[in-house]
């Protein structure tokens, strides 16, 4: 039997949700043949058990605390979840190790990783998927309240703020969802559980992704925005057998990298059938070998922008200096989307196969 665990953060501002979210998603993904297993949220285990960053001698020191624990939680679910007898696990981490990054200064966060030999690539893209649920304090600020968690003593002007440096914290993660208080709150977790289910592929592993044509936005702006996060891309095409589309990508920044297989078969103009693969170093040098001499590699850097409770991918490519494209990917085929002023567009491209990342790589003879 082939095992799948697939590992998710929940995470968001103080007073988001995810209490409410967690029962959801029990009984949500139990019905629908997952088991479930959940990390319980570190931070609040310390500080009600005496841990906290005011009983410790400094911050930093609370947090490097925090890191490790739930590093090794997380490594005791997944080997738990490897002798279990089913086919399917989803193991649901209530936060996630980089929220620790909201409650330090940059400073702070260089050094308990340098500290612990860890580096922000690494600890952010280990996890198959991440959705924020943002705070009451933005826009439902009637029902912001401290009462229903011991550890929460953050007014509601410090809960907004604490959301904003968590979305930062996260963005930069390849699939990351902002789930906002547009709509009353039942309505919230329900979307809370149509995000996962469409990255889980529940029914079927489709996305739904719309991609445009922008004027070549401005690098130095985009570097100078908290909520924006430049990653380097390396995408390579396989040779396939059955004309699916197939890749291997290097993703990350400083050094520091992770690496996946890609699977996409289209079965119509938005929708794609996609399933990724998490591969070794190893594995993704042995699959080079195996490169489509007809394609070049595509190289990019990729800003990924939070911005409006949305997230945009920002493709820059090196043989481009007057246009760049942006993804959004959607839930649903009517989804709305709205664009920050900076970035301007100039046409929509989602069908447009010139625009393709396959047709760029493509050697023109």
């Amino acid at each position: 039997m082939k095992k799948e665990i697939i590992k998710i953060v929940i995470t968001g501002g103080p007073c988001a949700g995810k209490s409410t979210a967690m029962s959801r998603i029990q009984s949500y993904f139990t019905e629908i043949g997952y088991t479930v297993l959940f990390v319980p949220e570190t931070a609040t285990e310390l500080i009600t058990g005496g841990v906290a960053p005011w009983t410790c001698k400094t911050n930093s020191d609370f947090q490097r605390c925090q890191i490790c624990l739930q590093t090794e939680k997380e490594k005791i679910f997944e080997q738990a979840a490897l002798t279990m007898d089913c086919e399917k696990v989803l193991i649901v981490c209530d936060r996630g190790v980089l929220d620790g990054k909201a409650y330090m200064t940059p400073e702070e966060f260089n050094t308990v990783l340098k500290d612990l030999n860890y580096n922000e690539v690494e600890l952010r893209d280990n996890y198959d998927a991440v959705f924020h649920l943002v705070t009451a304090a933005k826009g439902a600020e009637e029902f912001y309240t401290t009462a229903n968690n011991s550890a929460r003593t953050e007014s509601a002007a410090q809960a907004a703020e604490l959301d904003d440096k968590l979305i930062s914290a996260w963005t930069g993660h390849p699939h990351f969802r902002v789930i906002d208080n547009e709509t009353d709150f039942e309505f919230k977790i329900k979307r809370l559980i149509t995000e996962i289910s469409v990255f889980l592929g529940e029914p079927e592993p489709f996305e739904i992704e719309r991609k445009f044509l922008i004027e070549y936005p401005d690098i130095k702006y985009l570097d100078s925005l908290p909520n924006c996060q430049r990653v380097e891309i390396i995408q390579t095409y396989l040779n396939s057998p059955n004309n699916d589309e197939v890749r291997v990508r290097q993703r990350g920044e400083n050094g520091h990298y992770i690496y996946t297989k890609t699977i996409k078969r289209k079965i119509s103009g938005l929708k794609r059938v996609e399933t990724e693969k998490r591969l070794s170093k190893d594995e993704y040098l042995t699959l080079l070998m195996n490169a489509d001499t007809a394609k070049r590699q595509i190289r990019k850097n990729r800003y990924c922008l939070t911005y409006n409770n949305c997230y945009y991918e920002i493709d820059v490519y090196p043989f481009w200096n007057d246009r760049a494209i942006v993804e959004i990917e959607l839930s649903s085929e009517d989804g709305k989307i709205s664009f920050p002023d900076f970035l301007k567009v100039i046409s929509e491209v989602t069908d447009d196969e010139s625009y393709k990342n396959a047709s760029l790589a493509e050697i023109k003879t």
